[in-house]
């Protein structure tokens, strides 16, 4: 691993110069790869021997971190399942990323944010991918729509992308609808594919500061009136990071048994 990473370090700081500087603050070489993948501008080529060896890289990743199979985590209700963790272990048909409305990817390095996490593990790829999407669509992702790209070095074969509402000083109805249209609009998205598998995050409740009590009650009342209609998808899954969510999402699927 030693060896790639020192190989993609080198490739990306010879194609970004303007970083070298910065570079020489971070000792640790995962940490700094991290870095110049996440503020790499999407749409400049890159070798197939970048790919190559990025994608053998991640893999090795993946393999170090595990894979959990989303089919086979116990049913909390009929077709749905809690899990808490890392989101990018999962292996699904499609796993959410709650995005912004540039729909590109977290370009902070190394920021604690499910973009930037989703991006890291499925590798440049994923960024230019999304990248062809928005250039052909010529304006910003409106909140409450979904795209799917593939998955790429992610255990999910595909991820479905969103745009949360923003929460500032308070929350409203128009707020509420618009997370229910991403809940909706993702499954909508998974179904038109023929995904049998969705792995959703708490959307908007991280940086877009939605309360996550409201947004777990939103969230599993939404799947649970698709589900009520819809027999594509066999499985959905409740990914959550913290133990707070984890609570509220015990709390809200208990009481809807």
């Amino acid at each position: 691993m030693d060896e790639k990473l020192k190989f993609l370090i080198g490739y990306l700081l010879d194609d970004m110069p303007e970083h070298k500087e910065a570079a020489k603050n971070i000792p640790d070489p995962e940490i700094l790869l991290r870095a110049l993948m996440n503020v790499r501008t999407p749409g400049k080529s890159l070798s197939p021997e970048f790919f190559r060896i990025q994608d053998e890289y991640l893999s090795l990743l993946r393999e170090r971190k595990g894979v959990v199979d989303a089919m086979s985590l116990p049913e909390v209700l009929p077709r749905i399942s809690l899990w808490q963790g890392d989101i990018t272990r999962l292996r699904a048909d499609a796993i959410v990323n709650a995005a912004n409305s540039l729909m590109l990817g977290c370009f902070i390095p190394c920021h604690r944010c499910i973009d930037n996490a989703i991006h890291s593990a499925a590798g440049l790829q994923l960024r230019d991918e999304c990248n062809e999407l928005m250039t052909a669509q010529g304006h910003e992702e409106p909140i409450g729509r979904a795209k799917i790209t593939k998955g790429w070095n992610l255990p999910a074969s595909h991820v479905i992308h969103t745009v949360g509402p923003y929460v500032g000083d308070e929350l409203t109805e128009e707020h509420c609808r618009q997370l229910e249209g991403c809940y909706r609009s993702c499954l909508e998205c998974a179904e038109g594919n023929g995904l049998r598998s969705i792995a959703f995050c708490c959307i908007s409740t991280g940086e877009f500061h939605f309360p996550n009590e409201i947004a777990a009650k939103i969230a599993v009342r939404t799947v649970r009136d698709f589900l009520t209609t819809n027999d594509t998808i066999s499985r959905v899954i409740f990914n959550v990071f913290k133990d707070y969510d984890y609570e509220l999402y015990v709390k809200e699927l208990k009481g809807n048994e």
